[in-house]
C-alpha cells in the first residue's frame, strides 16, 4: 500500500511538472527596474538571462525592493506612492496599492510579516501585511515643531523594528512593532541637520545617518540606545571649497571590509575610510567624480564605485588592502546601479542611456555578457532577503 501511494504521488509530481514547467528555486534570481517604463525585468544570474518581465507598476523613476524571506515575493516602492508586490517566480503582479504621495524606499520587518514604507509625502512611515498589503499602522513623521517631516534612511533592524530619519525635523525615530497595532517610537532630537539617508551595519548594531545640511555622520549605537546618537566625520569637509551636488550619495550602497567603511563623501571627489571600531577617519581615497554608490564584494576584498551627472560613464574598483584604485571601466552613460551575485564572483552593472544591463568578472574585470533593458536602474537580487538592513 506504502509502495502505491508513493508512485501515485510521484506519478502527480510528474504531471503537475509537465503542465508547469521545471520545478526551480529563486536562489539566483533577481530583478531590475526599467525606470520610464513602469517595468521590471526578472532575471537569474547562473546563466545570466531575462526570464520575463512585469509591467503596471507605476513611476519607478526612484525605485527600490525588497524580497519576502522565502525571496518569491518583491515589494517594490515606487515614486507615485505606490506598493507593489510582484511573484518573481510566475512573473505576475499579486497587488498594487497607492500608500501615499511620494515615496522612497522601504523595508521588510525581521520576521517578514511586515512591509514598511518611508514617505516624502505625506510624510511618515505606514506599515503593511506582507502578505494581502492590508495597512496594519500609520506613524504620521511629526518633529518637535509638529509639522510633518520626509522620511528617509528607513531600514530594518532585529527585534522587529524599523529605524529611519527626518529629512525636515533633523530626528531618528525607532519603531518597535512587536505589537503592531500599538507601535513603540522612540525620538532622538537633534541629530543633525538635514539627514538625507541612513543605514545599518551588516550586524545590525549601529545606524548612520549621512547629513547633507553639514559636514558630517550621526551615529546611533543600537545595542546603548539610552546614549543617543553621536556625530562622526565632523570635519571631513571642513575648510574646503563646496562643489555642487549633482545627485545625493546612496549610503545603503556603502562597503564594510577588513574592518573598515568606505563612504561616499557629498559633493567631493573622494570616499571616505573609517575604521569601524573607533568610527574615526583613517583615510580618503581620490577617485572619478562625485561618488554615488561605493558598495563592497562580498568577501570585502574590492569596494566598486559609481558616479554622478555629468561623469556618470565609469566605474572603478578599488583594492582595500592598498586602499588605491586598481582598474577603471567606463560602461557608458548613466551607469546608476551594482549589485553583486551572492558570492561576488561577478557584478551586475545597469547602463541607463545605453539601455543595457553588463555582468562583469570581478576578478578579471572581464565584460561576460550584456542584456537589452529599457532604461535600467536598481538592480535587485533575492540574497537581500536574508541580510539586514536592505
Amino acid at each position: 500500500m506504502k509502495q502505491q501511494i508513493t508512485k501515485i504521488l510521484f506519478i502527480l509530481t510528474f504531471v503537475l511538472m509537465g503542465c508547469s514547467g521545471s520545478i526551480r528555486g529563486v536562489g539566483d534570481m533577481g530583478l531590475v527596474i526599467e525606470r520610464a517604463s513602469g517595468r521590471i525585468q526578472v532575471v537569474e544570474t547562473t546563466n545570466k538571462t531575462i526570464l520575463g518581465g512585469v509591467k503596471g507598476l507605476g513611476d519607478l523613476s526612484h525605485a527600490s525592493a525588497v524580497y519576502s524571506r522565502d525571496g518569491r515575493y518583491a515589494y517594490l516602492f515606487g515614486r507615485d506612492g505606490g506598493l507593489s508586490k510582484v511573484d518573481i517566480l510566475t512573473q505576475t503582479l499579486v497587488k498594487r496599492v497607492i500608500q501615499g504621495g511620494n515615496s522612497i524606499g522601504g523595508a521588510i520587518s525581521q520576521d517578514g510579516t511586515l512591509v514598511a514604507v518611508s514617505n516624502y509625502t505625506p510624510g511618515g512611515v505606514r506599515v503593511f501585511d506582507s502578505t494581502t498589503l492590508e495597512l496594519v499602522a500609520d506613524i504620521p513623521a511629526k518633529g518637535e515643531d509638529g509639522e510633518l517631516s520626509k522620511v528617509v534612511g528607513l531600514v530594518d533592524i532585529p527585534g522587529q523594528k524599523f529605524v529611519f530619519s527626518l529629512f525636515d525635523a533633523g530626528e531618528i525615530w525607532i519603531a518597535d512593532l512587536s505589537e503592531v497595532a500599538k507601535p513603540k517610537i522612540t525620538k532622538f532630537r537633534e541629530i543633525g541637520e538635514k539627514p538625507y539617508d541612513g543605514l545599518v551595519t551588516p550586524d545590525g548594531r549601529f545606524y548612520i545617518a549621512g547629513l547633507f545640511g553639514e559636514d558630517g555622520l550621526a551615529l546611533l549605537d543600537l545595542w546603548n540606545i539610552e546614549k543617543g546618537p553621536r556625530k562622526i566625520l565632523q570635519d571631513y569637509g571642513r575648510g574646503a571649497k563646496k562643489l555642487p551636488v549633482y545627485k545625493m550619495p546612496h549610503l545603503e550602497g556603502w562597503a564594510i571590509a577588513g574592518g573598515m567603511a568606505f563612504l561616499p563623501a557629498i559633493g567631493r571627489h573622494e570616499i571616505l575610510v573609517v575604521d569601524t571600531n573607533s568610527w574615526e577617519e583613517k583615510g580618503r581615497i581620490p577617485v572619478h567624480s562625485q561618488p554615488v554608490f561605493a558598495m563592497g564584494r562580498p568577501d570585502g576584498r574590492q569596494v566598486w564605485v559609481n558616479f554622478a551627472f555629468p561623469k556618470n560613464d565609469t566605474l572603478q574598483v578599488i583594492d582595500v588592502q592598498s586602499m588605491k584604485v586598481v582598474k577603471s571601466l567606463k560602461p557608458g552613460k548613466g551607469v546608476m546601479h551594482m549589485e553583486f551575485t551572492p558570492r561576488g564572483e561577478h557584478i551586475w552593472v545597469s547602463v541607463r542611456d545605453g539601455d543595457r544591463v553588463e555582468v562583469y568578472h570581478t576578478d578579471s574585470f572581464t565584460k561576460l555578457t550584456e542584456l537589452t533593458v529599457e532604461k535600467p536602474s536598481g538592480i535587485f537580487f533575492t540574497s537581500r532577503a536574508h541580510r539586514i538592513g536592505l
